[in-house]
């Protein structure tokens, strides 16, 4: 899994969720990771399905047809204390953006669910 230190911002400000895919996918783009098309695909993704999985953890990402607008597999995570808005009712406190080039994704997937579901868990 590709998580470098300086993709790790801690003890962020809750605000708008939209906002905060704006960042990630910011983030992705200026590191190489994406193109600048990888944001607006994050943001369709939320539209058509809440990338909240659960125990306070949502993980953005982009739509299928986005994996051209990978580069290369990377990950950047974002804790919220205080907790973040991220619809029907549901706050975070980690948001872990994904870009995973073709099907890495699942790999990516797998070991966060195991990290923080554990292995035992469906």
């Amino acid at each position: 899994m590709i998580l470098e230190t300086k993709n790790i911002f801690l003890n962020q400000k809750p605000g708008n969720k939209e906002d905060v895919i704006r960042k990630i996918g910011g983030i992705f783009s200026s590191q190489g990771f994406t193109n600048e098309y990888y944001t607006q695909a994050m943001l369709d993704k939320e539209k058509v399905f809440n990338t909240y999985i659960g125990n306070e953890l949502a993980i953005p990402h982009g739509i299928e047809e986005a994996k051209k607008h990978i580069l290369k597999t990377g990950l950047v995570l974002m804790t919220f204390p205080e907790g973040q808005d991220w619809g029907a009712a549901e706050k975070v406190k980690v948001v872990i953006g994904i870009a995973a080039v073709g099907d890495e994704h699942l790999d990516v997937l797998g070991k966060i669910r195991h990290d923080f579901f554990g292995q035992g868990r469906s």
